[in-house]
């Protein structure tokens, strides 16, 4: 088994000193860095980066400058994807991201971890799990989720959070660590319906 597939096993891989893991991350920052290189008018030219290394896409994105990411082939999302500005991907696993899916500024997707093992940790050992959002998500400001976390359809996570486990469909949830807050109903947008109608 290579580092590269203990990774995406979930299981404790060689994250400093395989040959094959380094040349990935150094073609990463080559690609972070042609990324963030080019003018903001140049949507065109950031697209097809983006389509041309990520496992999937949709039709449909925006990815705000600047944007940093690890393995950028592991990557994947969905149609209407939107990321503001200072969005990391450590896709040391699987990123996988629905439809309709919005980032605020500053967010992050930890796949990557560390052992809490001294000797370990110094090795360079690293595991990796992956993340999951699903479609009609909205992730507040600064929200970092960490690896093995599942996000359901149509969950609101509150800016600042740090998402640590699984948060189900339907609700919002923050804090850190991040926990459900209540279901989201048409109350929640009853103060705003009421704004468009005074317009």
């Amino acid at each position: 088994m290579t580092e590269w597939e203990k990774a995406e096993a979930g299981i404790l891989y060689d994250a400093k000193g395989d040959p094959e893991i380094d040349r990935g991350r150094r073609r990463s920052q080559e690609l972070s860095f042609d990324y963030n290189s080019l003018r903001p008018s140049q949507i065109a030219e950031r697209e097809e980066i983006v389509r041309k290394n990520f496992k999937k896409t949709g039709k449909k994105f925006l990815i705000e400058q600047p944007f940093h990411c690890d393995f950028w082939e592991r990557v994947s999302i969905g149609e209407n994807f939107y990321s503001n500005y200072n969005f990391i991907i450590l896709a040391g696993n699987q990123i996988e991201i629905g439809d309709n899916v919005m980032f605020a500024p500053d967010c992050g997707l930890y796949a990557a971890g560390h052992p809490f093992d001294v000797e370990t940790r110094n090795a360079g050992l690293e595991y990796a799990w992956p993340i999951r959002i699903g479609n009609n998500v909205w992730i507040g400001g600064g929200v970092k989720i960490m690896g093995g976390v599942t996000i359901g359809d149509g969950s609101v996570i509150a800016a600042g959070s740090i998402v640590t486990k699984d948060i189900p469909a339907g609700v919002l949830a923050g804090g850190n660590p991040c926990r459900v807050i209540r279901k989201i109903s048409k109350e929640d947008d009853r103060k705003y319906m009421e704004g468009l109608v005074k317009a």
